[in-house]
């Protein structure tokens, strides 16, 4: 069984930062593309941005220069560094991923998100 754990929401003001953590835990063969969703209240849930297992990244253009993605594959574990934090950054936090199972089979996970909430 595969999962995503994701950690470190939480409260902060405006212009501050915060960093999520997301670990895929359980039994599989490869992480493939791994990303960070977030969704509003009454809006869809949207992509905030990705990283493949080359490193190579694409980001919402609402969050370029501010937000990073990292991944440190030898600890399955994918990073979204925010910075720069807005009132409109307030969202649920999920992470994703495209994770080979030991069946040989590829399925997208998500963790069961974190909420980020901006206000002074």
């Amino acid at each position: 069984q595969v999962q995503l754990v994701e950690s470190g929401g939480g409260l902060v003001q405006p212009g501050g930062s915060l960093r999520l953590s997301c670990a895929a835990s359980g039994t599989f063969r490869t992480i493939y593309f791994m990303a960070w969703y977030r969704q509003a209240p009454a809006q869809q849930r949207e992509l905030v941005e990705g990283i493949n297992s080359g490193g190579n990244t694409n980001y919402a253009d609402s969050v370029k220069g501010r937000f990073t993605i990292s991944r440190d594959n030898a600890k399955n574990t994918v990073y979204l560094q925010m910075n720069i934090l807005k009132p409109e950054d307030t969202a649920v936090y999920y992470c994703n991923g495209e994770i080979r199972g030991t069946d040989g089979v590829r399925k997208i996970y998500w963790g069961q998100g974190t909420q980020v909430t901006v206000s002074s």
